[in-house]
């Protein structure tokens, strides 16, 4: 048996298939994947995702602390609330894990992934050690996320006494009040809030916002609306084999300036090198299936190099089939999966693919 969220019991009352994820007892349908995926898609769905890693870092040197153990600067969060996005990397530049943090009225908080838990504190608490800080995980509070356009008004309807301020947020930013913490982000390509909840108030929540016509929904259908938008799953698109810089998150390193941080020496020099490998996006709009694994070939003047899709499934809001995949620097417009052991041609794009129920790759 593994760890349970607080609202495990609601899942097998709603019909949830329950499978262990990252040690945790968690839903992967309550009966339709498809179905589930297209109520985040076309109205609202909701997420148990309690199993995620709360911590808070406190003290006054939060900020210097977190500027040198992020590839991303937290000087960029200017507003109360503001989040960003960013990896924790080794000395290599590696990515150890991907996050997001907050700016806080105070200091700031951090939301991890749960299968990287252990890891994850050991290594912040053993950068904490030059810094005068605190780490404080917050396992009291439960995270529901309600995701689609639908979404933020069943909230508001809700939550009328915090609908002020949820309709104050900008993408991409959180507010507290009253212990509850709304934040405008997500894991799906719509627009939608993650909502962390005191566990006491976590199930009533969940049926509240189930009998306004918010359709609960697994881990299944949340894999392929994250793939669909394009976002990294920790453990397949990037892990501690790569850097940044290869798994389509540039955007999230800040290598100018005079600000030092793990890896930035790694990345810098990698750089200067040039890239061998690159994350991109794979379509397949005739028959078959992309899955993790399978093996991409690129033809080039010199001869066939080989790359590997890291995440792939059928698109449920396209109709076809749509993969990440590390590919050579090389890859032109179109490359060649294997699959079955015959080779079907796919188009390379930029991801993503989807984004608030609508195509969006070139």
């Amino acid at each position: 048996m593994g760890n349970k969220t607080s609202l495990y019991q609601a899942h097998l009352d709603s019909g949830a298939k329950v499978v262990d994820f990252g040690g945790w007892d968690m839903p992967l349908h309550y009966g339709s994947q498809l179905e589930e995926h297209h109520f985040v898609r076309k109205s609202s769905g909701m997420f148990d995702v309690s199993h995620m890693t709360i911590v808070d870092v406190e003290g006054p040197d939060s900020r210097p602390f977190l500027r040198y153990l992020l590839a991303n600067d937290v000087d960029k969060l200017t507003i109360e609330g503001k989040a960003l996005y960013s990896g924790m990397l080794n000395e290599e530049g590696k990515v150890l894990d991907d996050l997001i943090v907050y700016r806080m009225p105070q200091d700031y908080r951090l939301v991890v992934n749960c299968a990287t838990r252990e890891k994850d504190l050991a290594w912040m608490a053993k950068q904490a050690q030059r810094f005068n800080v605190t780490l404080v995980e917050k396992p009291e509070l439960a995270m529901i996320a309600v995701q689609g356009p639908e979404a933020i008004d069943k909230v508001k309807a809700c939550r009328s006494e915090d609908a002020q301020l949820i309709e104050s947020l900008s993408v991409f930013q959180g507010k507290e009040r009253g212990g509850w913490m709304y934040c405008r982000t997500g894991y799906t390509g719509e627009d939608g809030l993650e909502i962390l909840v005191p566990e006491a108030d976590a199930v009533a929540f969940w049926k509240q916002l189930e009998a306004a016509g918010v359709h609960p929904c697994g881990l299944g259908s949340r894999d392929t609306l994250r793939l669909e938008a394009g976002m990294n799953l920790y453990g397949s698109d990037m892990d501690e084999s790569v850097t940044p810089l290869e798994s389509n998150m540039a955007w999230t390193v800040a290598l100018d300036g005079a600000r030092d941080f793990i890896g930035k020496r790694a990345l810098l020099a990698q750089k200067e090198a040039g890239l061998c490998m690159r994350l991109k996006g794979l379509v397949l709009e005739s028959r078959g299936v992309l899955r993790g694994h399978q093996k991409v070939i690129v033809t080039t003047e010199s001869g066939e190099l080989a790359g590997e899709i890291t995440s792939g499934t059928f698109s449920p809001t396209l109709g076809y089939s749509v993969a990440l995949a590390r590919v050579p620097t090389e890859v032109g417009d179109a490359c060649e999966v294997e699959i079955r052991g015959k080779r079907v041609q796919v188009s390379v794009v930029a991801p993503p693919f989807v984004r608030n129920g609508q195509r969006v790759y070139k």
